[in-house]
């Protein structure tokens, strides 16, 4: 992790954000929804760029943040995104709506792991972002890893879980088996034998996960 001058430094320099964003990030912390931040998102734009997806998934809508600077970098794009908590998909709705977006952002209202059938029947997708419950991390990737395409990447935020992983002994005791969890989702995933994987230290951990070819 970088310290707080060379975080400060690069949002400093970086472009500054059009009001719609600006507006969707004050929301975020009036409210105290947990968004990636201004180098978390960068990296997931450029790897949307990169990859120039067909079909997201996204699992953790929250308020549609990430979703809408997806499409930011890719307008091309169709994101199907999933959200089991009432009010955040409500808010998410609403500010899609507002970018006049809702044609392609396909929103959900559910738990990722219950709602399986009707987005697996949605795919295949290109990118799948799972960025929702941390202690589910791994049941996500498996269950739906049969709707990523040949190629395909897996992006998974929060896997340095605010450096807790390095030592869960550490972590204030209601977050030692979180801390556990993520790490071993670590350690699983890089030695996934189907895909080639990264994790990188921006914001609270990126694990960038490309599917082999087959």
């Amino acid at each position: 992790m970088y310290s707080k001058e060379i975080i400060s430094y690069l949002n400093d320099i970086a472009p500054e954000s059009e009001n719609w964003v600006q507006a969707l990030e004050e929301e975020a912390i009036e409210h105290h929804v947990p968004i990636m931040d201004k180098q978390g998102i960068s990296i997931l734009q450029q790897l949307v760029r990169l990859h120039q997806p067909v079909k997201i998934l996204e699992i953790g809508t929250a308020i549609g943040y990430s979703a809408l600077r997806m499409l930011e970098a890719h307008p091309q794009a169709s994101i199907v995104t999933v959200e089991r908590d009432q009010q955040m998909y409500e808010r998410a709705i609403h500010n899609i709506e507002r970018q006049q977006k809702q044609q392609n952002v396909d929103v959900i209202l559910g738990d990722a792991l219950e709602k399986e059938t009707e987005i697996l029947a949605k795919g295949p997708y290109n990118i799948i972002f799972i960025d929702a419950a941390k202690g589910q991390y791994r049941r996500f990737f498996e269950s739906y890893l049969p709707a990523l395409k040949s190629n395909g990447m897996i992006i998974t935020d929060n896997v340095l879980f605010r450096g807790l992983v390095a030592d869960a002994s550490e972590a204030p005791k209601r977050l030692q088996n979180l801390a556990n969890k993520i790490d071993q989702y670590n350690q699983w995933l890089l030695q996934h034998p189907s895909f080639h994987t990264t994790i990188l230290p921006v914001g609270d951990g990126i694990a960038i996960s490309i599917k082999k070819n087959e």
